[in-house]
């Protein structure tokens, strides 16, 4: 890994002051330094990575200095839009650098999720009409920088590293979690379905929660047919939801979200107070923090996400919840109202240290699923 100090002053020294982004495993400590390390007038966390370019297009704008944009390749469809019809030469022109993490390198084993889009990352900045560089050696990393930042001063234009594996990040991350009385996300799970048990179809945001779903469904002995587990398309899984709860009225629905996950697309929850699906139950796992890339913090317990969710067409407790007792009892009370319902549950960073890797074939997960729902 580069070391992040000499980086960083690298990146001073050519006039770089603002940083916006979506954190990313691949660029985790890079993240962590920024975190630490820089206010928030020189760096903004974004919703998502479109809000990112806008945001950096408007301090370009302001300020005349080239802005970092830092995102994982599954990103780039966020970003896409504003960096066509917004940035692109062709329009506005402007400059920024792109550090976009490499999942799914293709001389890397990754997850199904990661393959197709790690293959296309650099046939996609081709596409798009963007110079890109492969940060592949720490020893090169703060030359390309330099390049990056001369390119897309030349060109006026949006440039683009793609960061491979241990580049920016170590090669294992070591988190540390702050001590809690919380429930964790995994007692959180298990204590929903206790209370709504097999009938339900459960689905799991991107992340860790996957993987503790799965593992909470088996060790009740629930078939994998009643759950979803939705381990890309970060954001999407309430919509996923949506889908169910309109086509099959008779099913409860409940979908376990992550509060970065929530507000990464939260336009989402207007939609679904729109066509308000009464069997649909929106519990958001909020602990806080990007905790699957790094632990970087989010938004989700500054912002009241109860309040937004009200005002959106759910019913909510009066406000969010810590404890067991709590968190079932709102989930009996709000589940026999048959409405359109959300839960914020603040729980405690982490995950058990012996629980499984997820190990699923997602097409016949699909179809277990899809044997389900069609009954």
């Amino acid at each position: 890994m580069v070391n992040q100090d000499i980086l960083f002053g690298s990146l001073q020294e050519l006039g770089i002051r603002f940083f916006t982004g979506v954190p990313d495993s691949l660029l985790n400590d890079f993240c962590l330094y920024l975190c630490h390390n820089y206010t928030n007038e020189q760096h903004v966390m974004a919703a998502n990575e479109g809000n990112a370019i806008g945001i950096a297009a408007g301090n370009y704008m302001a300020t005349g200095n080239i802005p970092v944009v830092y995102m994982q390749n599954s990103g780039i469809g966020n970003a896409t839009n504003p960096l066509l019809s917004l940035a692109h030469p062709t329009v506005y022109s402007v400059p920024m650098i792109l550090v976009i993490g490499w999942r799914g390198d293709p001389a890397i084993k990754d997850h199904a999720q990661h393959k197709k889009q790690g293959e296309l990352t650099p046939a996609l900045m081709k596409d798009m009409d963007i110079p890109y560089e492969i940060l592949d050696d720490e020893n090169t990393v703060v030359d390309k920088f330099k390049w990056a930042h001369d390119k897309a001063k030349e060109l006026s234009s949006p440039v683009a590293l793609i960061a491979k594996k241990g580049i920016l990040t170590q090669k294992e991350k070591h988190q540390e979690y702050p001590e809690s009385t919380l429930m964790n996300r995994e007692e959180a799970i298990s204590a929903v379905i206790d209370v709504l048990g097999s009938d339900a179809i459960y689905l799991a945001t991107t992340g860790r929660a996957t993987r503790e779903l799965h593992e909470q469904l088996a060790m009740k002995g629930i078939e994998s047919g009643h759950e979803f587990l939705n381990v890309g398309s970060m954001g999407h899984v309430s919509s996923v939801a949506l889908g169910m709860a309109i086509a099959r009225p008779d099913k409860k629905i409940v979908v376990f979200d992550g509060d970065a996950a929530a507000v990464m697309h939260m336009g989402s929850l207007a939609t679904n107070g729109r066509y308000q699906p009464k069997n649909l139950i929106h519990i958001v796992l909020n602990n806080g923090v990007n905790e699957s890339v790094g632990g970087q913090p989010s938004s989700g317990q500054i912002i009241n996400l109860t309040s937004i969710a009200k005002a959106c067409g759910y019913q909510t407790p009066e406000s969010y919840i810590e404890k067991k007792n709590n968190l079932q009892a709102a989930v009996r009370e709000l589940s026999e109202k048959n409405h359109l319902c959300l839960i914020d549950v603040h729980v405690r960073q982490g995950i058990r240290k012996d629980m499984p890797k997820l190990q699923i074939h997602h097409l016949e997960q699909k179809e277990c699923l899809m044997s389900i729902l069609q009954k």
